[in-house]
């Protein structure tokens, strides 16, 4: 297995990190990696980049971007103000998965949320993705709750 490194995420990587989210069922509908990109998605990464609670990061190995995630701190007051980690957007290259590197970025964001007192983490993945649920139950993530969403 090789190794990955994990770095915050330069808005020179915003075509591979696009493309990346793009490249699934889901993505293809609501995301487009078509350059140049839609002004919109710069307008998200300097957002991200700007809040300090906020980390986009990429995989990389031998200089090509194969993973990317986001990482959220979130504070709270439930559970005696705990802050939670949460873990969205998680993608890893087709041709590199069943690889560990999943399992490495999993890992590494845990530890980060370990790093920064949170009490739990948390995420949130789409229901029609088996295999993604297998995933993170390997890793020890429970499906505990019910999520809703509302688009606007």
């Amino acid at each position: 297995m090789k190794s990955v490194l994990i770095r915050a995420a330069r808005s020179s990587d915003l075509p591979a990190i696009i493309a990346l989210i793009a490249n699934d069922q889901l993505g293809r509908q609501r995301d487009d990696a078509s350059l140049p990109l839609h002004p919109d998605y710069s307008a998200a990464f300097q957002a991200i980049e700007a809040d300090p609670n906020q980390w986009l990061v990429v995989a990389v190995i031998d200089d090509r971007i194969i993973g990317t995630l986001q990482l959220s701190f979130i504070p709270g007051l439930a559970r005696r103000g705990a802050w939670r980690g949460q873990i969205e957007a998680v993608r890893i290259a087709a041709d590199c998965r069943n690889a560990g590197l999943g399992r490495q970025m999993m890992d590494w964001a845990i530890a980060e949320c370990r790093s920064r007192g949170c009490a739990l983490v948390q995420l949130t993945t789409d229901k029609s993705r088996p295999d993604a649920h297998r995933f993170y139950e390997r890793l020890g993530f429970k499906a505990s709750h019910e999520g809703y969403k509302l688009a606007l």
